[in-house]
């Protein structure tokens, strides 16, 4: 048999082994150099293209002058915010019962705004002041955005974040003349009136909660950390905008029987989707987002009245979720009402369950702080 011979790094299968082996390993460089092209790309494209404009939006002013008589804008420091209020008819019994009852100051959740108040602002205004504004980023309120060139607020003062929130209702109230008052607050609006009432309790006299959103956690690190990347922050405005075209998901996801949602409802879920800016003012609502994992540990702090407010139906908060609030609020002596067939809305879709629970509730808690001074 004839000997074999092997040069030194040649394999045993032969000429055509080693063709193969550079073939395979040219193909394996180009990939990986395609690889980082692509990862280079993404890097920086984001960096250089301008956004599209945004097209079909105007200013806050043009579309409150559609329904003029509504509402009215509320100057902050610089910072517009959109308010629609009420208050009792003028008769003498009203007027009595006006004077008794603190004002209601009504705080709307994710993605809505005052008009999620539209089936029971004037019911509630029977007994007395009734408020109700459109937090920045949402309705017809400010969007305020970063100095132009910067990516941050200046000094970290971002009036998104959730301080900010308190610090804009606890401003209001100064502006309207509101000592004290009664919170009322829809998902999310319901983790604004917890952080209200623990910063401030000497200004409330008590809580209605409706569906609040206060589930922990939070996204996860690595969301966070990729929310956080230039190239995101940049193009984040873009993801934003296909909100407009899933309001539909969303009335379907948060009420019970979207059957029952009529003209005037949906429009008012797209009333803030047409403002300038809105786009950007919900990514930068989204950026400072924090989750209510360090309200949890305070609810025990909490002695006002609370009411606890949700639907059996419920696909957005869990009703086990608010069972469970009720029952962590214990110095606060919570209440809990569960409405039938009723999704996350309760104010829009159940109204007149919803007004029976607050009016109950307040009739016989409104004097909670002067009874406990005496």
């Amino acid at each position: 048999m004839p000997a074999l011979h092997l040069r030194a790094g040649e394999p045993a299968a032969g000429p055509s082994f080693s063709r193969l082996g550079r073939a395979l390993l040219r193909l394996l460089r180009g990939l990986a150099a395609l690889t980082l092209l692509f990862v280079a790309l993404a890097a920086i494209v984001p960096l250089l293209l301008p956004l599209p404009a945004l097209t079909g939006s105007q200013s806050a002013a043009s579309i409150a002058a559609e329904d003029p008589d509504r509402g009215r804008f509320v100057d902050l420091d610089g910072l517009s915010i959109y308010v629609e209020e009420r208050a009792p008819p003028v008769s003498a019994d009203a007027q009595v019962q006006g004077g008794q009852r603190p004002p209601l100051l009504l705080l709307h959740g994710f993605l809505t705004n005052t008009r999620t108040w539209s089936r029971v602002l004037d019911p509630l205004a029977v007994g007395g002041r009734v408020v109700a504004f459109d937090r920045p980023a949402f309705g017809l309120s400010a969007r305020p955005l970063p100095a132009h060139g910067d990516d941050e607020f200046a000094d970290g003062d971002d009036p998104y974040s959730p301080d900010a929130q308190v610090a804009q209702t606890l401003a209001l109230m100064d502006e309207l003349g509101i000592d004290e008052a009664i919170l009322v607050g829809s998902s999310a609006g319901g983790a604004l009136a917890l952080r209200v009432a623990l910063t401030r309790p000497d200004r409330l006299r008590a809580l209605v909660l409706i569906a609040p959103a206060l589930a922990s956690g939070g996204p996860p690190g690595w969301l966070r950390a990729l929310l956080d990347t230039p190239q995101l922050r940049r193009i984040g405005p873009l993801l934003t905008r296909g909100v407009r075209d899933r309001v539909d998901e969303f009335v379907g996801e948060a009420w019970h029987d979207p059957s029952l949602v009529d003209g005037a409802i949906r429009e008012g879920y797209s009333r803030g989707l047409r403002v300038d800016d809105w786009d950007r003012g919900l990514w930068r609502h989204t950026l400072a987002y924090r989750s209510a994992d360090d309200l949890l540990p305070r609810l025990g702090e909490l002695q006002l009245p609370v009411l606890v407010i949700t639907g059996d139906d419920d696909r957005v908060v869990d009703p086990a979720e608010s069972e469970r609030l009720a029952e962590a609020l214990i110095r606060a002596d919570a209440e809990l009402v569960t409405i039938g067939e009723c999704g996350h809305l309760p104010q829009e879709e159940c109204p007149a369950q919803t007004l029976a629970a607050i009016e109950g509730f307040v009739d016989r808690h409104a004097d909670h702080r002067i009874d406990s001074a005496r």
